[in-house]
């Protein structure tokens, strides 16, 4: 029997549990991220429990993700959804019940793994009382975030920053998705570069994959129109406001067909004052100054199986983020072999190649965007192309490639403590 049939692995997602729907304020990359690396790894034969918090009155308290990964949902404050930062108040109630749940489960564990900045603090605390390797990833980084959060509904705390300055000091390894998230947690967290493990993230190949375009068009009602579409939360940091501004200034281009802009993402979390619901009213407003109100479709949340229709159906993806650790969502069309059209920033760097699969804009301006999208939906072949190179380029990234590298790192930390060189580092109250 292989070794790694007998590795265990404790996940930590606290405040996103991996079987949530998608397209929320909280919602996206890493649920997914989380839900198909636990999948794989369980189809390698490694058992992971993945712990995050309970968020609904009647939910199960252990739900089977695959054969060997489940879902354990621990108590920890109000039985429904909480912000990431008032969640921070309710860890130590968290620690306590994921420590009950454990004791009575009989369970034993060789690696923890944190995702996001949340996980890290109760992570830092099981490797210390457990003396188990810690590999921690973060997704996203509040130094980065706050460079471009274009207003306090985006800004994160100096609570969350100094939580992931306290998790990269305490993992055995860190893992990023991409040698430019590398240099941020090295330039902005004196992250060690020993400790740094580069580890893509991935897309499900059999999901997301070409299709009939026809088909897929006809389904969402459309008929001569060529499609742009976004699909991302409702946020300023995605940019929706420079794909409008581009819409504007591609309406203005005589030599443009008719077409239509597809704005897929968006789920009202029913808080009071909840800030995507104010993100959604401004841009729909916009819409109105701009006249653009016969070009934009607002689809609101979908579910991920439902997504390949809409990538199948599009002419192009437009990514406008003003930071991606790695961009899901490129990938995602790429896989469906519809080209991109992004931001010149962080992870998306690494799948979308400028001129070949896709164009990197390095302005947040408007028409640089315009410009390039035209090209795409002008009379050349230049859209088949990059699409033909998009899901080849994709195909470099399943999901299980990424769980094989995870399986790789998590049995060298094994056999290092095995051998007393692990861990090196405790957490630091």
């Amino acid at each position: 029997m292989n070794d790694h049939l007998h590795l265990r692995i404790a996940t930590l997602s606290v405040h996103a549990c991996p079987l949530a729907p998608l397209g929320s304020w909280e919602t996206g990359g890493m649920n997914v991220y989380i839900r198909e690396v636990s999948r794989h790894l369980s189809d390698l034969g490694v058992h992971v429990d993945v712990f995050t918090r309970q968020q609904g009155e009647h939910v199960d308290a252990v739900v089977p993700l695959a054969e060997r990964a489940r879902v354990i949902h621990v108590p920890a404050g109000p039985g429904r959804y909480l912000p990431k930062d008032r969640v921070v108040a309710h860890l130590p109630e968290f620690i306590c019940n994921m420590r009950d749940f454990i004791q009575s489960d009989n369970a034993g564990y060789d690696v923890i793994h944190s995702h996001y900045w949340l996980s890290g603090r109760i992570a830092g605390y099981f490797k210390s009382v457990w003396r188990i390797p810690m590999v921690a990833m973060f997704h996203t980084l509040a130094e980065l975030k706050n460079q471009v959060s274009p207003n306090d509904d985006e800004r994160e705390s100096t609570v969350r920053a100094g939580i992931e300055r306290m998790t990269v000091a305490a993992a055995d390894r860190v893992i990023a998705s991409t040698t430019v998230d590398r240099g941020h947690l090295e330039d902005y967290y004196e992250a060690d570069r020993e400790r740094i493990t580069i580890l893509p993230c991935g897309v499900d190949l059999d999901l997301f994959h070409p299709g009939d375009t026809d088909a897929a068009r006809g389904s969402l009602g459309l008929s001569e129109e060529r499609m742009i579409l976004f699909v991302g939360r409702i946020q300023q940091l995605k940019g929706i406001e420079v794909l409008l501004r581009a819409a504007r200034a591609l309406v203005d281009r005589a030599e443009m067909p008719p077409f239509q802009v597809m704005i897929v993402g968006g789920r009202p979390s029913g808080e009071r004052n909840d800030p995507e619901i104010r993100e959604l009213h401004r841009l729909q407003r916009l819409v109105g100054e701009l006249g653009l109100n016969d070009r934009i479709r607002w689809a609101g949340a979908i579910d991920q199986r439902e997504l390949p229709r809409y990538y199948q159906a599009a002419d192009v993806t437009v990514v406008p983020s003003t930071y991606e650790s790695f961009g899901l969502v490129a990938l995602e069309s790429m896989a469906c072999g519809t080209p991109v059209v992004a931001s010149k920033v962080g992870g998306l760097l690494a799948t979308v190649q400028n001129g070949e699969n896709g164009f990197l804009i390095p302005s947040r301006n408007p028409d640089d965007y315009a410009c390039r999208i035209a090209e795409l939906l002008g009379p050349t072949k230049l859209q088949q192309q990059f699409g033909t190179v998009a899901r080849e380029r994709a195909t470099h990234f399943g999901w299980r490639r990424v769980a094989t590298q995870l399986l790789d790192l998590y049995q060298d930390l094994r056999a290092a403590r095995a051998h007393g060189q692990a861990p090196t580092t405790v957490w630091q109250k």
